[in-house]
């Protein structure tokens, strides 16, 4: 792996780890996530309407993913809200390219490689560990992280077919508009104002610049590689959380999303 493209993938795991740590210390995580996305496509949208491609042939996917995508948006928000990111983002991270892999074998009919089985041994011990053998009382955070989890399998599994019938940050416009859309009335414009400040904005272009990072790091290297380095972000999510949003994270919590990351970068490769 060519170190530009191991330094673009690197800066996109952190920007995307950034970004949701952003929102999760927002006061209001609701009105943070509404405007966060809002501000991601206001930055894109000039620069794909410069450079606009999109063929008939993406509207399907463009529907389907922008559909899941505000299922995700919602749920994120809620899973910040009233739980620790240092939980969320690596069991969400983790499981999502467990489920696309086990929708290959079950519904496509692809094989499973020694690499993947214990990408996927490692994923579940990591699971695990950052959600705590003793833990109790924590349904709705656990229902949250599938729902986010099966969203990310399930529009990465669309956007793989869909990004083909357009160009990059076309596509970004189309798949979050459905949230920018459909998310902000439900949390109340007076609500996104208040949190339109500094960090907000930030958050919103770190989401960009996170997706951005990574289409550059594709055009110097494979894809396998880029994606296990951009796993990399569970971990850094995790040490900040505990840094920055003073989060008690436990050696066994550090130690799953380690687990995770490993786990995520077999997968990948």
């Amino acid at each position: 792996m060519p170190a530009s493209a191991l330094l673009l993938a690197l800066g996109s795991a952190v920007l995307h780890a950034a970004w949701n740590l952003l929102l999760a210390r927002a006061r209001d995580v609701q009105a943070a996530a509404a405007a966060t996305f809002v501000i991601s496509v206001v930055v894109a949208l000039p620069f794909a309407l410069v450079w606009w491609r999109a063929d008939a042939a993406v509207w399907p996917y463009a529907l389907a993913s922008t559909s899941l995508e505000i299922v995700y948006v919602v749920a994120l928000a809620l899973a910040y809200r009233g739980g620790e990111m240092s939980f969320a983002y690596p069991l969400t991270r983790g499981l999502a390219p467990v489920l696309a892999l086990a929708f290959g074998v079950l519904v496509v009919g692809d094989g499973v490689s020694p690499t993947a089985a214990v990408g996927v041994l490692l994923v579940g011990v990591g699971v695990v560990l950052v959600r705590g053998v003793a833990t109790h009382g924590d349904a709705r955070a656990l229902l949250l992280v599938a729902t986010i989890a099966t969203t990310i399998a399930a529009y990465t599994l669309v956007d793989r077919e869909g990004i083909q019938h357009a160009g990059a940050l076309t596509y970004f416009v189309l798949t979050l508009a459905g949230p920018c859309v459909v998310y902000p009335p439900l949390v109340g414009l007076r609500a996104m104002r208040r949190e339109l400040n500094a960090e907000t904005i930030a958050a919103g272009v770190a989401n960009l610049g996170s997706y951005s990072l990574a289409l550059l790091a594709l055009r110097h290297a494979p894809a396998a590689p880029v994606l296990a380095v951009r796993a990399s972000s569970v971990v850094i999510a995790t040490v900040l959380a505990g840094r920055l949003l003073a989060e008690r994270v436990s050696r066994g919590r550090l130690a799953g999303s380690v687990l995770v990351f490993a786990g995520i970068a077999l997968l990948a490769l």
